[in-house]
């Protein structure tokens, strides 16, 4: 049997046929992947083996976060990339919400966050950490920060009912300071709301 590491494509992780490899790079400008023979192997090319949380028997998630703003459509998006079950998965998605897109990439942030959570409840999950790099998506959820915007108050509303059933915790990372899984999240937002990467 073969492991399939997609490690650029329109979703990123390992995958156990060809097919379902080929339907993630398959035109997919820049694409890299390749095969191996054990899952280690597969984990090690990605970067996941080592970086990845050690189970301690919690149903812990680490999730890394980031926003995108595209000027010209103004639309917004969220890249996020989860380490859960020994797996990476990848998420992105884009909105069109005239309210939020005034928010610009910080919308894209916030739906990111609330993604990761909603996520979490439905599959499950006892905790998540969540890694971001723009202040408020910690402290407009932690009630640091007034939410003044509709936007804000549904996060917060959101984050308030859900972490009830699901343990956030919150780490700040410096954006764009090569931290691997913050640039990728980052590379997926931009890629769902067609900003080209630097």
């Amino acid at each position: 049997m073969k492991y399939y590491a997609v490690k650029n494509g329109r979703k990123n992780g390992i995958f156990e046929s060809w097919d379902e490899c080929k339907a993630q790079v398959d035109g997919f400008s820049g694409a890299e992947y390749k095969s191996f023979p054990t899952k280690s192997a597969a984990e090690e090319y990605l970067g996941v083996a080592d970086t990845e949380p050690q189970d301690s028997g919690a149903a812990t998630v680490r999730a890394y976060v980031d926003g995108s703003y595209n000027i010209s459509t103004c639309e917004f998006s969220f890249g996020a990339v989860l380490f859960c079950g020994g797996e990476m998965l990848t998420f992105a998605e884009k909105f069109a919400d005239a309210e939020l897109a005034a928010m610009r990439n910080v919308a894209g942030e916030i739906k990111g966050a609330e993604f990761v959570i909603k996520y979490c409840v439905e599959h499950g999950i006892d905790a998540v950490e969540i890694y971001y790099d723009y202040e408020g998506i910690a402290a407009w959820a932690e009630g640091r920060w007034k939410t003044n915007r509709e936007g804000t108050k549904a996060y917060k509303r959101l984050f308030d009912e859900l972490s009830q059933r699901v343990s956030v915790k919150f780490v700040k990372v410096k954006g764009h300071s090569g931290d691997k899984y913050n640039d990728m999240a980052d590379a997926l937002a931009k890629e769902a709301v067609g900003v080209a990467t630097k």
